[in-house]
C-alpha cells in the first residue's frame, strides 16, 4: 500500500524554522497527505534546555532546544483538531557520544514515535559556522565527521533512521573529498545501521533545489 507522508519536518520549535504546526498541518491536508511527523531540533552540547536559563543567540539564532511540553500538547491538540490527517510525533536528535546520556533520559521520557538521529556538531562545534572546520585540513574534518558517526551508531540505538548521511558536503567550502577516502568508513556505518534495524535517511533535497545530483553522492 502507497502512503504519501513527510516524517522530516521542522517547526518554530526548531532554530532553523518559522513554520507553525498548524501551517504545516494544513498545508500537508492540501497535497492530500496521509501522514506527517513532526521532528524538531535537540542538540546538546550546543544548547541549552528550554528551561536551563536565559537564551543565548549565536548569528541571531537562538541556540534552545524544543520546550517539549508545550510541543507534546500542541501535536496532541492537533490531533484532535484535524483528525483527517495522522499526526506523530517525533524528534531530531543531534546527537554526539559524550551527549548520548541526556538523549537516552530524553527518549524515556516522552512518548516518541520516531526518531532521526544526525551527527550536527563533533566536538561541541558546529558545522554551519564553519566552527569546526576551522584550522582542520580536509581530511582531518571530514573523516572526523564521519567518525563521530559511527562511534554514535555503535553507542545509541534509540532511533528510527540515520539522518542525512553526508551533511557535512553541504558545509564543505573546499569541495567534494574523494569518496574512496571514506568508503570503508561509511561502509562501516550503513553495516551498524542496518544491523540494527535502522533506517537510513536519502536527502532528495537536491531536486527540489535544482541540482545535478542526489546526496549521498556517491553511494549508490
Amino acid at each position: 500500500m502507497k502512503m504519501y507522508s513527510d516524517y522530516h519536518v521542522h517547526t518554530n520549535y526548531s532554530d532553523d524554522s518559522t513554520y507553525l504546526m498548524e501551517d504545516v498541518i494544513k498545508d500537508a491536508i492540501k497535497m492530500k497527505m496521509d501522514e506527517i511527523c513532526f521532528t524538531d531540533h535537540v542538540d546538546y552540547g550546543i544548547k541549552k534546555d528550554w528551561d536551563e536559563g536565559p537564551i543565548e543567540y549565536l548569528y541571531g539564532q537562538p541556540q534552545v532546544n524544543v520546550d517539549y511540553p508545550k510541543y507534546f500538547k500542541e501535536i496532541e491538540s492537533l490531533r484532535k483538531k484535524y483528525p483527517k490527517i495522522t499526526i506523530r510525533q517525533g524528534m531530531e536528535f543531534g546527537v554526539q557520544v559524550h551527549t548520548i546520556p541526556r538523549y537516552q533520559k530524553l527518549y524515556e521520557q516522552y512518548d516518541f514515535d520516531f526518531i532521526i538521529l544526525s551527527i550536527h556538531q563533533v566536538n561541541d562545534q558546529e558545522f554551519w559556522t564553519q566552527d569546526y572546520q576551522k584550522e582542520k585540513s580536509q581530511q582531518e574534518y571530514i573523516e572526523g565527521y564521519y567518525q563521530e558517526m559511527l562511534n554514535v551508531v555503535k553507542k545509541y540505538k534509540n532511533y528510527s533512521v540515520l539522518g542525512h548521511l553526508d551533511l557535512m558536503t553541504r558545509y564543505d567550502e573546499i569541495g567534494n573529498y574523494p569518496f574512496e577516502k571514506v568508503k570503508s568508513i561509511i561502509t562501516e556505518i550503513l553495516k551498524t545501521v542496518i544491523q540494527d534495524g535502522k533506517g537510513i535517511e536519502i536527502n532528495t533535497s537536491s531536486h527540489r533545489y535544482g541540482l545535478k545530483d542526489s546526496t549521498p553522492r556517491e553511494i549508490f
